[in-house]
C-alpha cells in the first residue's frame, strides 16, 4: 500500500527547500513515504517529518530533515526549532522546523553538510569546483 502524499506541492517553504536542494550536482527529487526526498545515490534531505510524543504523532510538515555532523546535530537538538525525527533519528538524522523564524542561509548550510556526507567524493569535488 502506497503512502498518501503528506505535503502541499504549492507550499512556499517546500519551494525554497527544493530550489536549494536541487542546486547540488546530480541532485534529484522523489517522493518517499509520502514526503519529498532529495538525493543523489543516497537521500540527503527530506521535507517534513514527525516525532512521537506521549504516544501521539506530532507532525512537522514544514521542516527539513538532514544528516549532520555530531556537532551540528548536538546544536540543533538544543535549538527549540530542532527535533529528532521518528524512524530516522537513530541513524543520525535531525530535523529543523521552518515555521516561524527561518534562516535560509542556515538551511542551505545544513543541506550542503548533508549532501557532503552522502554524495560521494566525485560529486563533492564538483561542488567544490563551483
Amino acid at each position: 500500500m502506497a503512502h498518501p502524499q503528506m505535503f502541499d506541492d504549492a507550499d512556499p517553504f517546500l519551494a525554497r527547500v527544493r530550489e536549494l536542494a536541487l542546486g547540488f550536482p546530480d541532485a534529484a527529487e522523489k517522493v518517499s513515504h509520502g514526503r519529498p526526498a532529495f538525493y543523489t545515490t543516497k537521500v540527503f534531505a527530506y521535507y517534513g517529518g514527525s516525532v512521537r510524543e506521549d504516544g501521539q504523532w506530532q507532525p512537522h510538515d514544514q521542516a527539513v530533515l538532514v544528516l549532520a555532523e555530531p556537532e551540528t546535530r548536538a546544536a540543533l537538538e538544543q535549538d527549540p526549532r530542532g527535533f529528532v525525527p521518528a524512524y530516522l533519528g537513530p541513524s543520525g538524522w535531525i530535523g529543523l522546523d521552518l515555521q516561524g523564524r527561518t534562516d535560509w542561509a542556515e538551511v542551505a548550510e545544513l543541506l550542503e553538510e548533508s549532501y557532503r556526507l552522502t554524495a560521494g567524493v566525485r560529486r563533492v569535488a564538483r561542488l567544490d569546483d563551483r
